[in-house]
C-alpha cells in the first residue's frame, strides 16, 4: 500500500515527540544523579557511596540513549519530503546521511547502550574495593564499553562501504542485502529514503543474540543477591524486557526489507522497531537510574531527619541486605570512623558478591512504617 503524505507526517511527528520525551526523562535523571552525588559528598552519607558509585556510567547510558534518539530522527522519511529540512540537501548527501545513520545507531549507539547496561548489572557482582567504590571504575568501564563496541562499529562500516561493490560482483545477491537508501520521485523531485540493509541487520542480530544469552546468565547471578521480592520483580522486568525487545527489534528491521520505503508497511515496521527499542531503553532508565536514585534520596532524607548518629546509621545499614540469604554488615574503621561494607553468608563467612544497586530502601522503609504504626 502506498505511503500517503498524512501517514508519513504522522509517523514522523510521533517519532520526534517520543524522542523528545526520552530526552526529557534523561535530563531529569541526569539532574537527580548530580544532586544525589553532590549530596552524598556534602552530607557525608558514606553508607550510600556504594550506590552512587556508578553515577558517571548511568549518565553515559542516558547520553547514548539521547544519541540514539537523534539518529532515529535523521532517518525519518518525513524530513526528506518537499519543503522539509533534509530536502534541501542533494541526493548524494541524503544517501550519505542514511549510511551514517546505520553506522551511528546500529553500529555504535545501540551496542554501546546494551554494553553499558551489562556493565551496570555486573557492578554488584564485582569486588567492592576494586569495583564501584574504586575511583577508576567509571573511567575503566567507559573505556571497556567503547573498546568492545569498536569492532562492531568497524564491521558495520565495512559492510556499508563494500556493499555496492559486493552487489556488483555477486549479481545473485538481492539489493536489499546492501542497500542503505532508495531513490524515489516526488513531485518531480528525487529524494533518498533510508532502508535497513539485511547484512547489517543480521550483524546486529548476532550481537542481540549474544547479549540476550549473557543477560539471562547474568540475571541468574543477580537474583542470588536480591534483597526482597520487590527487587526481584525489578530484575525480572529488566532482564526479560531487554532479552525480548532487542531480538524483536532485529526481527522487525529484518522484515522491513520485504517492502519499500515509500510503502505504508515499511513505515509501520520501522516505527514499531523504534518503539520497541524506545520502550526497552525507558525500562532500563527507570530500573537502573530512576529507581536507585529515588531510593537513595529517600533513605538520605530519613537519615538526615533522624541525624547521623552512629546507632541510627547502624540500624539503617543493617536493613540494607538480603533478609533470607545475605546480610550486609557495616564494619567501622577506628581511625577515621568510616564505614566499609562486607557481605556475609548465613554461616558468617565472607561472600564474594556485593550488594545489588537496583534498590536499597524498600526493606528499610517497610520496617520504618511498621515502627511508626506500633
Amino acid at each position: 500500500m502506498p505511503l500517503t503524505r498524512y501517514s508519513a507526517e504522522t509517523f514522523g511527528v510521533l517519532t520526534i515527540c517520543l524522542v523528545a520525551l526520552l530526552i526529557l526523562l534523561g535530563l531529569v535523571c541526569i539532574g537527580y544523579s548530580f544532586y544525589l552525588h553532590s549530596r552524598v559528598l556534602r552530607q557525608g552519607f558514606i553508607q550510600l557511596s556504594y550506590f552512587t558509585g556508578p553515577w558517571i556510567i548511568r549518565i553515559t547510558f542516558i547520553l547514548f540513549a539521547i544519541w540514539w534518539g537523534f539518529g532515529e530522527i535523521t532517518r525519518l522519511n518525513f524530513l526528506r519530503r518537499q519543503g522539509r529540512v533534509l530536502n534541501a540537501l542533494n541526493l548524494k548527501w541524503q544517501e550519505n546521511i542514511c549510511k551514517c545513520y546505520i553506522v551511528s545507531n546500529l553500529g555504535f549507539a545501540e551496542p554501546c547502550l546494551f554494553l553499558t547496561l551489562v556493565f551496570l548489572l555486573r557492578a554488584p557482582l564485582q569486588n567492592i574495593d576494586t569495583g564501584i567504590l574504586s575511583r577508576k571504575w567509571n573511567g575503566k568501564t567507559a573505556g571497556y564499553v567503547l573498546l568492545y563496541c569498536f569492532p562492531l562499529s568497524v564491521l558495520q562500516l565495512i559492510l556499508i562501504l563494500i556493499g555496492p561493490e559486493l552487489h556488483k560482483e555477486r549479481r545473485e545477491l538481492p539489493p536489499c542485502f546492501t542497500r542503505t537508501a532508495t531513490r524515489v520521485m516526488e513531485n518531480s523531485d528525487s529524494i533518498a529514503l533510508c532502508t535497513y540493509p539485511l547484512l547489517n541487520t543480521i550483524l546486529l542480530g548476532v550481537f542481540a543474540t549474544v547479549m540476550s544469552v549473557y543477560l539471562f546468565w547474568l540475571g541468574r547471578q543477580i537474583l542470588n543477591l536480591v534483597i526482597n521480592k520487590g527487587l526481584q520483580k525489578r530484575v525480572y522486568t529488566l532482564i526479560l524486557s531487554v532479552s525480548s525487545f532487542l531480538p524483536l527489534r532485529v526481527l522487525l528491521l529484518g522484515l522491513s526489507v520485504l517492502s519499500k520505503p515509500e510503502q505504508f508497511v515499511f513505515e509501520v515496521l520501522a516505527f514499531s522497531a523504534f518503539v520497541v527499542l524506545l520502550c526497552c531503553v525507558g525500562v532500563c532508565i527507570c530500573m537502573l537510574i530512576c529507581c536507585p536514585v529515588v531510593d537513595c534520596i529517600a533513605l538520605g532524607n530519613l537519615l538526615d531527619v533522624e541525624g547521623r548518629s552512629d546507632d541510627q546509621n547502624d540500624a539503617a545499614v543493617s536493613l540494607i541486605g538480603n533478609q533470607n540469604h545475605l546480610v550486609s554488615s557495616p564494619e567501622r574503621n577506628s581511625r577515621n570512623g568510616s564505614i566499609s561494607f562486607r557481605t556475609f553468608e548465613k554461616d558468617g563467612t565472607a561472600a564474594t558478591g556485593a550488594l545489588v544497586e537496583l534498590s536499597l530502601t524498600s526493606s528499610f522503609m517497610d520496617s520504618k512504617s511498621k515502627q511508626e504504626t506500633e
